[in-house]
């Protein structure tokens, strides 16, 4: 799959999110060949869990591995600051971003350790989390710690 697809099955995950009551942020986690090996989504609300956002759900789905630095992770929404140590950590070396309008999270810092990020500036992604965050300010604000 390409980073087009692979942001489809991430909004996927998005869409099962806000299905289950929770935020619309999705994620997948890809091989070298553009496999996905796992899938996340936001369950900070459905899970009471406030580390479980997409990304870091995302990684935990993918379980231990050795091959991380030869992995892509994907993601809906530019990834926050801690969903940005956690993928620097594994030394995930792409990340890819379905927008970054909404919430602008620690891209610089990828950038500064040498990962490759791609910005795809979706229009799905920018309107799900626009209309989720007009309706549920509450809610996103907990999420990114107001």
């Amino acid at each position: 799959m390409n980073d087009l697809e692979l942001l489809q099955e991430a909004l996927e995950e998005a869409r099962k999110g806000l299905r289950e009551g929770g935020l619309p942020i999705g994620s997948v986690l890809a091989d070298k060949q553009g496999q996905i090996v796992a899938r996340g989504h936001n369950l900070r609300v459905q899970s009471g869990d406030p580390t479980a956002h997409a990304e870091t759900v995302c990684l935990r789905n993918a379980g231990r591995r050795r091959d991380w630095a030869e992995l892509t992770l994907v993601s809906t929404l530019s990834p926050c600051i801690m969903c940005t140590g956690t993928a620097l950590l594994f030394r995930i070396p792409c990340i890819v971003i379905g927008e970054n309008r909404n919430f602008l999270g620690a891209e610089d810092l990828f950038r500064q350790h040498g990962a490759r990020v791609v910005v795809l500036d979706d229009e799905e992604c920018i309107r799900m989390m626009r209309e989720f965050i007009g309706a549920h300010a509450d809610l996103w604000n907990e999420d990114i710690g107001k």
